[in-house]
C-alpha cells in the first residue's frame, strides 16, 4: 500500500455536523407515539463508518486489521464487536468498520499504519450513511413487509448481517440483539427510509427514542 494522505473530514466544534434526518426533527417526537409502541426507532447519529478492503486470506491482513482496530475479520454474512463499534463482513474482501462519532480519524490511521506495504483499500464514509436502530416485538413484522429476505431467527440469528433489497432499495440490516436490530442506510435516501418506516410500523404504533 502506498502512503496514504489523509485528514480530518469531521467537522470541529466551530461546524455543526447534522445528521441526515436532522431536517425530521427526530428529536421532537423522542418520547411521542402510541402507548406500548410495537417499534422504536432511534437514529444512532453521526458515527463513523469506515470500509476496508483486502484478503482476509492473508495473515498479515487479518493480523493488522486485528491490530488497529481490536476485532476479529468476521466471517461470512457476520457482525463482531458490540454497542457503537462493529466490523462488519460486506462481500468476499471487504468489510464495513462502525465506531463512535470522532473516534474514525484515529482508526483510519491505525489502519494504514498496521497494513502499511499491503494491497488493500480504507475508505472513510462517515458523511454518507447513517444507522437507524429499530426494537420492540414488531421489529420483524416490519421487516417483512419491507424485505423478500427470510429474517425468520433460524435464518437470520444475532449477530448476521446482509445487504439486501428493502422498499425497493438496497440497504444493510444488522440483527444485533434478540429485538434489536439496525438498518445502515445511504444518506441520500433518509428521507425515504424515514416515511417509509412510519408507514409501515403505523398498525403497530410507533415511537421515537433519544
Amino acid at each position: 500500500m502506498t502512503t496514504a494522505n489523509l485528514y480530518q473530514q469531521r467537522p470541529d466544534g466551530a461546524v455543526k455536523a447534522e445528521t441526515p434526518l436532522h431536517h425530521a426533527d427526530l428529536a421532537s417526537l423522542v418520547g411521542k407515539g402510541r402507548a406500548n409502541a410495537g417499534v422504536t426507532l432511534r437514529e444512532k447519529k453521526l458515527l463513523g463508518h469506515l470500509t476496508v478492503r483486502g484478503d482476509a486470506a492473508n495473515p498479515a491482513f487479518a493480523g493488522g486489521v486485528h491490530k488497529a482496530l481490536g476485532l476479529e475479520l468476521p466471517a461470512a454474512l457476520a457482525v463482531s464487536g458490540s454497542g457503537d463499534t462493529t466490523l462488519q463482513w460486506m462481500g468476499p474482501d471487504e468489510w464495513l468498520f462502525i465506531c463512535p462519532g470522532g473516534e474514525e480519524f484515529a482508526a483510519e490511521q491505525r489502519l494504514h499504519e498496521a497494513l502499511n506495504g499491503q494491497h488493500v483499500q480504507v475508505v472513510n464514509v462517515s458523511g454518507g450513511q447513517t444507522v437507524l436502530e429499530l426494537t420492540g416485538p414488531n421489529v420483524r413484522d416490519v421487516l417483512m413487509k419491507s424485505t423478500s429476505y427470510d429474517v425468520h431467527p433460524d435464518n437470520f440469528p444475532v449477530g448476521k448481517g446482509v445487504g439486501t433489497v428493502f422498499a425497493k432499495s438496497q440497504l444493510i440490516i444488522r440483527r444485533m440483539g434478540e429485538s434489536t436490530w439496525e438498518l445502515v442506510i445511504r444518506r441520500s435516501f433518509a428521507d425515504y427510509w424515514w416515511m417509509w418506516l412510519q408507514d409501515a410500523s403505523a398498525e403497530y404504533g410507533l415511537a421515537i427514542a433519544d
